[in-house]
């Protein structure tokens, strides 16, 4: 079974910075759509971006030009780099496929302060 690890969430003042990390237990990394998800409190979790297997990228609204993934597939590893942080990008931080298709991990928790 696919297993997930996400790493990197930390507590930040608004305008800080964070990189997160997850990485895969499996090649198949290397084909699959990537996407970063966030789950914010008392909200439904919403995908923040994604890059394909070849690098392009795209973003949700709110986070474009602060936000940028980026994938290692020699590691099997996804990166989300989050600059500019606001108050609202507090949350849990998970990976999956685009389509949700793997076992969620445990998340990593951000919370961004004002």
């Amino acid at each position: 079974q696919v297993q997930l690890v996400e790493s990197g969430g930390d507590s930040v003042q608004a305008g800080g910075s964070l990189r997160l990390s997850c990485v895969a237990s499996t090649n198949d990394f290397e084909y699959k759509p990537m996407a970063w998800f966030r789950q914010a409190p008392g909200k439904q979790r919403e995908r923040v971006g994604f890059v394909n297997p070849g690098g392009s990228t795209d973003y949700v609204g709110t986070v474009k030009g602060r936000f940028t993934v980026s994938r290692d597939n020699g590691k099997w590893t996804l990166h989300l780099q989050m600059n500019n942080l606001r108050p609202d990008d507090t949350g849990v931080y998970y990976c999956n496929t685009y389509e949700q298709t793997w076992p969620w991990g445990q998340g990593t928790r951000v919370t961004v302060s004002s």
